[in-house]
């Protein structure tokens, strides 16, 4: 497939090839957020899935707060540049937003293979401070081209350590996409120091009737819905140096305020990790 890069001469390069037609998991999850960047097909989809699952709206935003507190603890750990793969629709509390509100130079590459990430990309840089963002069209199934893209922009430098951003995408990776492959070969290319944020979906506690409707609404959607256990969430940190307090529900990843009653059940796990 290889990669486009959002900029060339002229100004943004837009795609075009939307498929409002066929649900989109990131703009459903646009519309789990309260975000505007959906089509119909997309809330369509989205309600049914809440209509099995009415936790997926509070997982989102959950997620987010996930997302915010992660980022902002591997940059004040001192890391400075970021590669965020599977991005999705901008919306608020980005990387970037808040990468560059602890390092106002902090470095953030986007990745994504979703066409409405592209045209919705100069809303992404607005307000971006003197770092450089940037955002590349490619596929995470094909880690060493997501690679090649960044290397091919100079947009990171793999000298120095890199924040490896996997929020909520591998579980829209079945397992023939070989989901650890292309999580080991990102990391590969990093350097020590390097962290990995991630978070996965999970059906652990959810029963199977609930489960099948759920994935029975992804089956019909661009990409499928492929909840993880706890133990397989964690064989994607192998080899690496686990932070406190590991692999959890995303709310009870170092929160900051007293979690919901039930956070222990919420559908998605998250943990950060260093690569010694």
């Amino acid at each position: 497939m290889g990669y486009q890069s959002m900029w060339e001469s002229g100004g943004p390069r837009i795609a075009a090839d939307l498929r409002p037609d066929t649900p989109h998991p990131a703009r459903m999850y646009d519309y789990y957020l309260g975000g505007k960047d959906n089509f119909p097909a997309d809330r369509a989809a989205a309600e049914k899935a809440l209509a099995a699952n009415p936790e997926f709206r509070s997982t989102a935003r959950a997620n987010r707060g996930f997302l915010t507190r992660a980022v902002r603890c591997v940059a004040e750990l001192g890391v400075d540049q970021f590669l965020d793969v599977g991005t999705g629709i901008p919306t608020a509390g980005n990387t970037h937003q808040i990468a560059q509100a602890v390092d106002p130079a902090a470095r953030v590459v986007y990745v994504d293979n979703d066409p409405i990430v592209l045209s919705h990309a100069r809303a992404l840089m607005a307000g971006a401070g003197p770092g450089r963002t940037t955002v590349l069209q490619a596929d995470l199934r094909e880690p060493t081209a997501v690679l090649e893209a960044v290397r091919a922009e100079g947009l990171l430098d793999f000298s120095r350590p890199v924040g490896l951003v996997l929020a909520a995408v591998l579980h829209f990776l079945r397992d023939e996409d070989e989901p650890y492959r292309a999580v080991a070969t990102l990391l590969a290319a990093l350097p020590s120091g390097s962290h990995l944020v991630l978070s996965h979906g999970t059906a652990d506690f959810i029963p199977a009737s609930v489960r099948d409707r759920v994935t029975g609404v992804y089956d019909r959607a661009t990409a499928p819905l492929v909840g993880r256990s706890r133990e397989q969430v964690r064989e994607f940190f192998d080899g690496l140096e686990l932070l406190e307090p590991g692999v959890v529900t995303v709310p009870l990843w170092r929160p900051e305020e007293e979690p919901a009653p039930g956070a222990e059940r919420v559908s998605m796990y998250g943990a950060v990790a260093r690569k010694p």
